[in-house]
């Protein structure tokens, strides 16, 4: 498995190859490329490498929706975002693999930067080199007009540590920063960054919810995995140890995608509508945190300064509220009321606000009713109908065959942009008792807040719909990392103090499984145990007793 995936979108770039071959010619650890050629073959084919790795899309999706494309295919520990036209220093991801561990695993870092200086036009009259730009029409030195040739000269100049943005928001540079004493150092912390160049791992690119391709194709990139980074708690830093030189297109190069004012007045329209109303689920810091830790800020007036302030507050005083919790109960109304009353006494003496969703009138909670057959498509409308009824922040799964334990109640997601799974279950046989667990996860487990899950289930219902339903997309939210899934946010794990009970009477949905051996992959039955009394509950018989 690599430890570095160097992720290029591109589109019609003349200086993908040399880009690629630079990143492979310097690397010094196990790192792959990974390009996207979005909406448009290379002019000329891309050279064979066993450390190339290519996704080819027959129509544009735009450089964020490439981006995460790239990162779907990774399997390495750490990603870089690079340009197509850019090159890297020697050994730059030693450097910045050696400094995650050194900084941890929430720090995004920007290489230094430099300008990409990729070749001249040298006069073919009088040998006069121009800087690169669109052909001359004539030499500037002889007005001669007999030809140029393009010289290559592939390197670095002019060099970039500090970047910044204003209070519209516009990406600046940000030179006078250097002067002070806060940006001394080999690592320091950085507002912002060009957007062309970032590396962190996996991981953490994901669990920021990779890039928000609402935002638009371009426009406001740096900003976003800058703000992304310092306010989930994090660190956005330049390390001045590794660099990457950056091509710009000046003196009117034409740019691979279309690149309008509107369009960067949307990007920068979204950004202040998600950031500057401090709306992003993965905050907890507010964005005037961010601009008190780098003030003054250019760019910045007190007007704006005021108002970033005043919604810094609002949602201090948000995060100091305690979340609501609810309880979303779905069945398919076929369940025998010996197994089913049960359930619902348990789950009403929680003492949380219930949504059920049924086939048939319920008398239950706030009771929906959906006229359908049961399936698999019909469970995944009755848990999106469920959402969008539920008006609690949190949200507990539970199904109507699981006795489910108080404790299991007891749990609060730590992050509001992930799914959360209790992995203490025990599956028993209703008709001879007998009972295993083993580690897995179920959506009958599952806990997350009613925002992530209701764009799940708003994406899994129109997929299914649309093309029907795969093993390969699986039940659970963020429990695989096949190209199938519904999305990339990740989930987690957690144990309540005593175990529930999921009961397996013959009509379950889900298949059931009493020997290992059932397994194709043993990975899926880790931690596995038998017995025919279940902690914290007792034998089955005994079981019914007490809940009949």
């Amino acid at each position: 498995m690599p430890a570095l995936s160097v992720l290029i979108p591109s589109r019609n770039e003349e200086w993908l190859q040399r880009t690629i071959d630079d990143v492979l010619a310097h690397r010094r650890a196990d790192t792959e490329v990974i390009v996207v050629l979005d909406g448009a073959w290379p002019a000329e084919p891309l050279h064979d490498h066993p450390d190339l790795h290519i996704i080819h899309r027959s129509v544009s999706t735009g450089q964020r929706a490439s981006v995460n494309e790239a990162a779907r295919l990774s399997m390495a520990r750490y990603v870089m975002k690079l340009d197509a036209h850019c090159a890297v220093s020697e050994g730059f991801d030693v450097e910045l693999i050696r400094a995650a561990g050194e900084l941890g695993e929430d720090v995004t870092q920007i290489p230094r930067q430099y300008n990409l200086h990729i070749y001249d036009w040298e006069c073919l009259a009088c040998g006069h080199l121009k800087d690169h730009g669109p052909m001359p029409d004539s030499c500037e030195r002889c007005n001669q007009n007999k030809g140029f040739k393009q010289q290559i000269v592939w390197t670095k100049r002019r060099q970039t540590d500090y970047w910044r943005f204003d209070g519209e928001p516009r990406f600046q540079y940000w030179g006078a920063y250097g002067e002070r004493p806060e940006a001394q150092g080999e690592i320091t912390d950085v507002m912002t960054s060009l957007g062309a160049c970032f590396f962190m791992s996996r991981a953490r690119f994901w669990a920021l919810g990779g890039l928000d391709e609402a935002c638009g194709s371009w426009g406001s990139f740096g900003i976003e995995v800058a703000l992304k980074s310092w306010l989930s708690g994090g660190r956005h830093v330049v390390n001045k140890r590794a660099w990457f030189a950056h091509f710009f297109r000046v003196g009117g190069l034409s740019f691979p995608y279309p690149i309008s004012g509107e369009q960067q007045e949307a990007a920068r329209s979204y950004t202040r509508r998600v950031w500057f109303s401090n709306t992003w689920p993965g905050q907890v810091r507010p964005l005037s945190w961010l601009i008190d830790k780098f003030w003054p800020v250019p760019g910045w007036s007190e007007e704006q300064y005021a108002e970033a302030r005043r919604k810094g507050d609002e949602l201090v005083a948000r995060s100091r509220k305690k979340p609501t919790t609810g309880i979303l109960v779905y069945t398919d109304s076929c369940l025998s009321d010996d197994i089913w009353e049960p359930v619902r006494r348990r789950l009403k003496a929680v003492g949380l606000p219930i949504v059920s969703v049924s086939l048939k009138p319920l008398d239950f909670g706030r009771n929906i009713v959906l006229d359908k057959e049961r399936g698999i498509l019909t469970m995944f409308e009755q848990i999106l109908a469920g959402l969008e009824a539920i008006d609690t922040d949190i949200v507990f799964f539970c199904e109507h065959d699981v006795l489910y334990h108080p404790s299991h109640f007891e749990f609060t997601p730590p992050r509001p942009d992930m799914y959360y799974y209790n992995v203490n279950t025990w599956k028993v046989n209703s008709e001879t008792g007998h009972a295993v667990t083993y580690l897995t996860k179920q959506t009958s487990g599952l806990c997350a807040y009613r925002d992530v899950l209701l764009a799940h289930y708003r994406a899994r219902v129109e997929r299914v719909k649309a093309t029907g339903y795969s093993t390969r997309i699986g039940f659970e939210p963020g429990s695989h990392g096949r190209a199938e899934r519904i999305d990339d946010v990740p989930s987690e794990t957690w144990r309540s103090e005593w175990p529930n009970i999921d009961i397996r009477h013959g009509k379950n949905l889900t298949r059931s499984r009493w020997k290992r051996e059932e397994f194709r992959d043993r990975r899926n039955c880790q931690e596995w145990q038998e017995s025919d009394v279940i902690p914290g509950w007792g034998a089955w018989k005994d079981i019914q007793v007490s809940c009949g």
